[in-house]
């Protein structure tokens, strides 16, 4: 059995049209959808919008967590636009969907990204995609548990949820051969980027169900540039799965 799996394709659906070959399933780990690209100013939804200088001083602020200054910063580009800040979001969205979802190969188990809006995933996820959070499915006879969205950030991205929420998805999942999510557990080597130079947020009862679920696999993204991106917590390999946007290449588990 060979499944690829992929994390944080954010609109590369050429890639993602791909990404299947060879394999008798994908999963994918979530965030989809391009809002903003720190490595090219000049592609995503936030740019599309108000323009490669503005999305350049965005990252900026972001980068230096001025996070007051990146919200005045939005506040008015937005007031300038004349456009409904949902109706303009949505519509983007809509459009990256409509590629991306038509690019999964049959079949293909999905969950979120903190960056995703799960509310319109039904209306693009099409026969042979299976959407999964805080659900478990078995595949070649190992059952997956999947656990979509992040936890909540200065960022208030799309798909952010309260830790007590996101634990009770990761203990709803029982016994899993493997755990797959989009953000990583609590494990600092895993959480930090190297290029943005931050710990993003792992989870603590993902860690918590590693330790005591004792999963073969605990598979995830979220981190585009991390520290470590493989090890080991028990019998538990820990991967991240890559930056499908930047790598273009899946990430290959058999059996």
């Amino acid at each position: 059995m060979r499944v690829h799996v992929v994390s944080d394709v954010h609109g590369a659906s050429d890639a993602l049209a791909r990404a299947g070959d060879g394999a008798d399933a994908l999963i994918c780990l979530g965030d989809l959808i391009l809002f903003l690209d720190y490595a090219d100013h000049s592609r995503g939804i936030f740019p599309d919008l108000f323009g490669t200088e503005n999305a350049s001083r965005m990252v900026g602020l972001r980068t230096a967590l001025r996070w007051d200054e990146a919200r005045a910063l939005d506040r008015e580009l937005w007031s300038g636009l004349g456009t409904d800040r949902r109706t303009a979001i949505e519509s983007a969205v809509r459009r990256q969907y409509a590629e991306l979802f038509a690019a999964f190969p049959t079949p293909t188990y999905a969950t979120y990204g903190n960056v995703d809006i799960p509310a319109l995933w039904p209306e693009y996820a099409r026969p042979g995609t299976t959407v999964l959070d805080g659900t478990t499915t078995e595949i070649g006879g190992l059952v997956f548990g999947f656990v979509g969205g992040g936890l909540r950030t200065p960022y208030r991205t799309p798909y952010e949820i309260d830790d007590e929420t996101y634990a009770a998805k990761v203990e709803a999942l029982g016994e899993v051969d493997v755990l797959c999510s989009h953000i990583p557990p609590a494990v600092p080597e895993l959480c930090y980027d190297t290029v943005a130079r931050r710990l993003e947020r792992g989870s603590e009862a993902l860690l918590d169900a590693i330790r005591r679920v004792r999963p073969k696999y605990a598979l995830f993204g979220h981190v585009h540039q991390p520290l470590v991106p493989r090890m080991r917590l028990g019998p538990t390999e820990c991967v991240n799965v890559g930056h499908f946007n930047s790598t273009r290449t899946p990430w290959a588990m058999r059996w």
